[in-house]
């Protein structure tokens, strides 16, 4: 079964941590991929700075960055959870 993954990541944020970004947590017995506490602080802040139109320009490249990240960890998730329940 060959999956072809529609979203392409053009580059990632340059704020994001090397190591520590994304934690796997079980859900059902199905790994599931999430940012880190430490990149949902990073989002949180810049989201609260968009709330008040306090983004510069590269603050507002990088959350739309990490809002990337997200839809690519979404459709991971989906990909993944697909897969286990097709086994059962």
């Amino acid at each position: 079964m060959t999956t072809h993954l529609p979203l392409n990541i053009h580059s990632l944020p340059k704020t994001l941590p090397q190591e520590g970004s994304i934690c796997i947590e079980l859900a059902e017995g199905i790994p599931i991929f999430r940012a880190s506490e430490k990149v949902h602080t990073r989002i949180e802040i810049l989201l609260e700075k968009e709330k008040k139109s306090l983004l510069n320009p590269e603050e507002a490249k990088e959350l739309n960055e990490y809002e990337e990240l997200d839809d690519y960890l979404s459709l991971v998730n989906r990909l993944v959870r697909n897969i286990y329940l097709n086994q059962n």
